[in-house]
């Protein structure tokens, strides 16, 4: 994965048990599944583990419904030192439709850590992910 490509994470279809008690899909459901695929990418990057530090200028877009098919998609924005700034892209497919929609997007801040959960330097020669 290169710099500013976006490339899909994950991908899942959103169901009863993800809404919120009015019946639409929670959007922490939806923030949890962007940390997760975050997640993923910055530890392939680090070659270990990492965590959350921040996360920032989480917009929603468009309202995502049960039975919504809901892809994650992350873009590098920053390697720095102990951390990996990445553009989180949420988008969707109604069902029985084609249509792709830009539905929430924000930035998330991963550390990388060490076996005491410390932070430590991300690996300069970074894998393809």
């Amino acid at each position: 994965m290169l710099e500013k490509e976006r490339v899909l994470v994950s991908r899942t279809i959103a169901v009863p048990a993800d809404t919120n008690p009015w019946g639409d899909i929670f959007g922490g459901w939806i923030m949890s599944l962007m940390d997760i695929a975050a997640g993923v990418i910055a530890a392939r990057l680090a070659r270990g583990s990492v965590a959350t530090k921040a996360i920032r200028d989480v917009t929603f877009d468009a309202p995502i419904f049960v039975g919504d098919e809901v892809s994650v998609y992350a873009e590098i924005e920053k390697i720095g030192n102990t951390s990996v700034t990445l553009n989180m892209y949420v988008i969707i497919k109604r069902k029985n439709q084609d249509e792709e929609l830009p539905a929430v997007k924000g930035t998330f801040v991963m550390v990388a850590l060490d076996e005491n959960r410390r932070p430590r330097p991300v690996r300069q020669k970074w894998p393809k992910v």
